[in-house]
């Protein structure tokens, strides 16, 4: 009893990542001691560049850096389309840094076979990808990861209409077909998390609560 609470970073380059990622940690860990950390001009800058520059990334390491100069326990970024930079970030840092779909491809690791992801950011899609495969290949699993772009939900959240966003992706995971996990990309969608595993027989899986589970064990 008495234990210091662990201090958490969280990062976001979205102000709709904030809520889910709260809710996660309200769910699964109200222990830590959390604070957030945005910058929303980094996604629409990332979106306007279409590739992941040098001054974005260097952008998203210096938050991890003010995070770490503050006094924290650990870092979890909440933005899924800048996979590179926070792996340097990774790099670098003296404490733990969760990348935003680390925890989420372990547990899809775990269950295996043919994983559908759904995204609303196209984006992130390259990196995320990238990112599987070389887990996958690390765990010398024969996992296969399908994506699936849901047109129209991430201007929907955007434009504050979850009931449109919730709607979009749970229409579009009713239609995936066969397959043993559902996967949803980023922070931002685990609104919509009841919504798919009402129309899916499969477990659905997302970045904050898997995060959330992942760092709680590992602090």
């Amino acid at each position: 009893m008495g234990e210091q609470k662990k201090r958490i970073a969280l990062i976001h380059a979205t102000v709709v990542s904030m809520d889910p990622t709260e809710q996660a940690f309200s769910e699964l860990w109200p222990e830590a001691d959390t604070f957030h950390l945005l910058d929303s001009s980094l996604s629409t800058d990332r979106a306007a560049a279409g590739e992941l520059t040098d001054d974005l990334s260097q952008r998203i390491i210096g938050m991890a850096d003010y995070a770490v100069e503050r006094g924290v326990d650990g870092v979890l970024y909440c933005c899924s389309a800048f996979g590179p930079a926070i792996e340097a970030a990774t790099d670098k840092s003296p404490v733990p840094v969760l990348k935003p779909n680390e925890a989420m491809f372990e547990s899809a690791l775990d269950v295996g076979g043919d994983l559908v992801m759904l995204a609303t950011f196209d984006g992130s899609i390259d990196s995320m990808e990238q990112e599987f495969t070389e887990m996958k290949t690390a765990r010398g699993s024969d996992a296969s990861l399908r994506t699936v772009l849901v047109e129209g939900a991430r201007e929907a959240i955007d434009r504050g209409d979850a009931e449109t966003h919730n709607r979009l992706i749970a229409e579009a995971a009713a239609c995936v077909g066969a397959c043993s996990a559902v996967l949803l990309a980023h922070f931002s969608m685990d609104r919509a998390r009841a919504d798919v595993a009402a129309k899916v027989s499969v477990p659905v899986l997302s970045p904050p609560s898997e995060s959330v589970t992942q760092l709680s064990k590992a602090l």
